[in-house]
């Protein structure tokens, strides 16, 4: 091992495989020599730091090593990184095999870790060849320390014999990461990802909590692929219960394909010797051609920050201890490329201690790495919205739907000042909202799906339209008067609600983020006698197929879980539909005529 590592010279560049696949213990042989050598420059994608070359590199103010690091985070923890700010190569993963092969940033020696040999010479790189095999095919002098534990992976992943200068034989524990313990917030943003993968998607997913959360709540999907950067135990898991099969994914059908794994000794196991994984260099498994070549391909990555225009920054932190530029860039691209593609960014919506948000005005002085252009669904644990298309005003109401009510105000009150949305514009009741899932329903009616979900306030244009496309005896109906006016300020209350006193139900047709509102249901608190009174509107063409009784009773669900005493209605009477709909609910209905219009009230503790 010693006599290895003392090949390596003053000033030479050294690669060291990356992640789990570090080779250990010439790493630990070359930390002793590197205080009596000088100039050795480190090269390295993401390291566990188990044995600390940037420690040496501090201690010695970069003249005995100095370190290359192109991954923004650490499998360690998140601060090694962001003390050590100076180290970092910003690059899109792509792009790195390339750097090295050109020999742009020649590689003097490469200290790699491999299976033993085959019959014929091959050893496999195992859990790490991203752009280890670009700098071991690329570099002066190979270094292989061969390690019966490390698994023989299929795909693109080995090297000759013949293609090494020295191996050294060293068996010892590969380097295992457990998942971090998954927090209630990380399970929401996670659930939310999940109601946007559809069945036969293909997935590329990220290391961190909330990917993590992601996968496990994606059980009750089916035939799902993957294609991403690496594979961990919950990826193993969903294979192992048949939510992944790989079938669908109309490109590299029956792989998983990946560049890395880190995780588990089982999943080194797992992926030993396994005809249905796939290993590939990065400089294909993220290449956005290739990536935008599957069906409904889903990017799925962290975000540290967003602003309100959409701009992102992934420099790691306490909570995304894995993220960084990497290959967010190249699966975002790819993502929205694709077939019916998605691609998705998420965020916790506050720092770990909640005093700060991370969705912010604007990123000043930070570093974007995924530009606001770029940017289409965001997703905190309050839920979900789609950027793409939007103006800046609809992206602040966006991004503020989704930030932490505590900080809400504080944004609203910085986008005007800054002048991307109207002075005139206010928050409403909607300042401190929060989303109820649990009421979003789809249902198909005559083979078109229809969700039926709470109002958002980024769902005020769309009701707007939906009151300007009614005909005039639906407007009749629904204002006792020939309105041909829906003014923004007005539709205010029906967008910016609080879920609690005020809930505004829509049904949309169309894809999320551009979908056409067919029908609106109001319940508005009367504070006095505490009872809602409901109101409705329905498209022509979608009338008479169930949306209404639907509506109906979420909204008497609501009001009645919110402790409120029932509901009460005013309408024509010539208004048999709302008469009629107001019957169907379960409860005893009092009907009374002002000489005007009909009443109509029943009370939840008063049953049918």
């Amino acid at each position: 091992m010693v006599e290895a590592v003392s090949l390596i010279r003053p000033g030479q560049r050294v690669f060291i495989g990356s992640a789990c696949g570090e080779p250990q213990a010439l790493v630990r042989t070359l930390s002793e020599a590197a205080p009596r050598s000088s100039g050795l420059e480190i090269v390295r994608l993401m390291s566990m730091e188990t044995t600390s070359l940037t420690a040496i590199a501090n201690r010695t103010l970069d003249h005995s090593l100095s370190v290359r690091t192109i991954y923004l985070g650490s499998a360690r923890e998140g601060e090694i990184i962001t003390r050590n700010l100076r180290f970092i190569t910003p690059m899109n993963m792509s792009d790195v095999p390339g750097l090295f092969k050109t020999r742009k940033l020649p590689i003097n020696v490469a200290l790699i870790q491999v299976c033993p040999p085959d019959d014929f010479g091959w050893m496999s790189l195992g859990i790490s060849v991203d752009v280890t095999l670009a700098a071991a095919g690329s570099a002066d002098l190979v270094i292989a320390q061969v390690n019966s534990k490390m698994p023989r992976v299929l795909g693109q992943s080995f090297i000759h014999v013949n293609d090494v200068d020295v191996i050294v034989e060293h068996d010892e524990d590969l380097l295992a990461v457990h998942p971090r313990p998954s927090s209630e917030t990380a399970a929401r943003i996670g659930q939310h990802i999940a109601r946007l993968i559809d069945d036969g998607s293909t997935l590329q997913i990220g290391l961190d909590a909330a990917s993590q959360a992601t996968l496990q709540a994606l059980s009750n999907k089916n035939d799902l692929g993957i294609h991403s950067q690496y594979l961990i135990d919950d990826i193993m898991h969903l294979y192992a219960k048949g939510v992944i099969t790989n079938r669908k994914k109309g490109f590299n059908e029956g792989k998983l394909v990946a560049s890395a794994a880190i995780g588990s000794r089982n999943l080194y196991d797992f992926i030993d010797d396994n005809p249905a994984v796939d290993f590939r260099p990065s400089d294909y498994v993220n290449d956005p051609f290739v990536i935008s070549r599957h069906n409904r391909m889903v990017s799925i990555n962290v975000a540290k920050t967003i602003d309100l225009t959409g701009q992102v920054a992934a420099e790691a932190s306490a909570q995304t201890f894995y993220a960084g530029v990497s290959g967010i860039a190249d699966f975002v691209s790819g993502a929205r490329r694709a077939p019916s593609g998605k691609s998705i960014l998420m965020l916790f919506s506050t720092s770990e201690n909640g005093k700060t948000s991370n969705i912010v005005p604007a990123l000043g002085d930070t570093a974007v790495v995924v530009p606001r252009g770029d940017v289409h669904y965001v997703v905190t644990e309050y839920g979900v919205v789609n950027l793409f298309g939007k103006s800046y005003q609809e992206r602040v109401i966006a991004m503020i739907e989704i930030a932490h009510p505590d900080f809400r105000e504080e944004l609203f009150e910085q986008a005007k000042k800054s002048g991307i949305i109207g002075s005139e514009r206010s928050l409403g009741e909607a300042v401190r909202g929060v989303y109820p899932v649990r009421l979003e329903e789809t249902v198909e009616i005559e083979d078109e799906e229809i969700t039926i979900r709470p109002a958002k306030p980024v769902d005020e244009r769309r009701i707007q339209e939906h009151y300007y496309n009614l005909d005039k005896e639906d407007i009749f109906s629904r204002f006792f008067h020939e309105k041909t006016s829906f003014a923004r300020k007005e539709l205010e209350s029906k967008s910016q609600i609080d879920y609690v006193k005020d809930l505004t139900l829509v049904a949309v047709v169309g894809e999320f983020g551009f979908g056409r509102v067919v029908a609106v249901g109001e319940s508005m608190l009367l504070v006095d006698n505490n009872m809602a009174e409901v109101a409705f509107s329905v498209n022509k063409k979608y009338q008479n197929k169930g949306l209404s009784r639907r509506i109906m009773r979420k909204l008497a669900d609501a009001a009645r879980e919110n402790g409120i005493a029932g509901l009460i209605a005013y309408t024509a009477p010539h208004n048999q539909a709302m008469i009629q709909l107001f019957k169907t609910l379960p409860y005893k209905v009092k009907t009374s005529y002002d000489g005007e219009g009909v009443y109509l009230k029943c009370r939840f503790d008063e049953l049918a």
